[in-house]
């Protein structure tokens, strides 16, 4: 009898087991998104997600289709999230001296000052939002890291104001006024180095806690089956027969 209670147990363990481990990551109190518009010809695009969770925020930008050298080196791109303005992107009337460029000055109206340097290291503060050495560097590049979020950041993003701007032109893609053109932010740099080519606000989306915990690739099922529950943690529970429980992991190959 005592030996039946014990092989009774052990299922009812295993599954207590799997639901602990398969407890989904504590979600952010805030999630922000944009799919950025292209500004001045650019060819580029991006997302970025800004995951909020007390004064933490978890970036995630992800850029392509930029001009990949500048002086014979990978282009530094620069890019920040400014706030304390319209929160808009700026329209080509922000033009204002007939270049057919915007720059970053005549964007400020619409995207206000930098509030977050989305640098790729060290110092997220306004004060590295013209440092090249920690720009996304050429063609395409990712930006993924925690940070602590500064009070206007966290304002801008609340208030609906917060804009990302990625920043770096291909200068042949300009007019001649916009290729002869310093920069308004550097003047040892061309116009096209630190005007906008990417630009979108940032939108508060709906926080959803992940099935199955998160990047799993398990697929929530509808109804009572209980011979194929999904659990977290990359496990999967796949068959419930004559008591027994089969426990298969995914890989993040077979997953994909």
């Amino acid at each position: 009898m005592k030996k039946t209670l014990r092989l009774m147990a052990v299922p009812t363990l295993a599954l207590a087991a799997l639901a602990v481990s398969g407890s989904p990551a504590m979600a952010a109190d805030h999630s922000y998104q944009s799919t950025l518009a292209q500004i001045n010809g650019s060819t580029g695009a991006g997302t970025i997600t800004v995951d909020v969770t007390g004064n933490q925020a978890h970036v995630v930008l992800k850029v392509s289709g930029m001009p990949a050298t500048f002086m014979d080196a990978p282009y530094p791109h620069v890019q920040h999230i400014h706030g304390g303005a319209q929160g808009t992107c700026p329209a080509p009337t922000a033009d204002k001296d007939g270049d057919k460029v915007i720059s970053t000055t005549e964007g400020a109206p619409f995207y206000g000052g930098i509030v977050t340097t989305l640098s790729t290291s060290g110092d997220t503060s306004p004060a590295a939002g013209l440092d090249l050495k920690v720009g996304g560097q050429g063609a395409a590049y990712t930006v993924d890291r925690t940070f602590e979020l500064n009070a206007e950041t966290k304002a801008a993003l609340e208030a609906g104001t917060a804009v990302v701007v990625v920043h770096g032109l291909d200068p042949a893609t300009l007019s001649a006024a916009g290729q002869a053109a310093k920069s308004d932010l550097a003047p040892t740099l061309p116009l096209a180095a630190t005007s906008p080519a990417l630009c979108g606000t940032l939108k508060a989306g709906q926080m959803t806690m992940p099935v199955g915990g998160a990047d799993t690739g398990v697929t929530a099922e509808t109804g009572t089956d209980t011979g194929a529950l999904a659990v977290g943690g990359g496990l999967a529970l796949v068959a419930l027969t004559g008591g027994a429980y089969v426990v298969r992991r995914r890989t993040a190959g077979a997953a994909a």
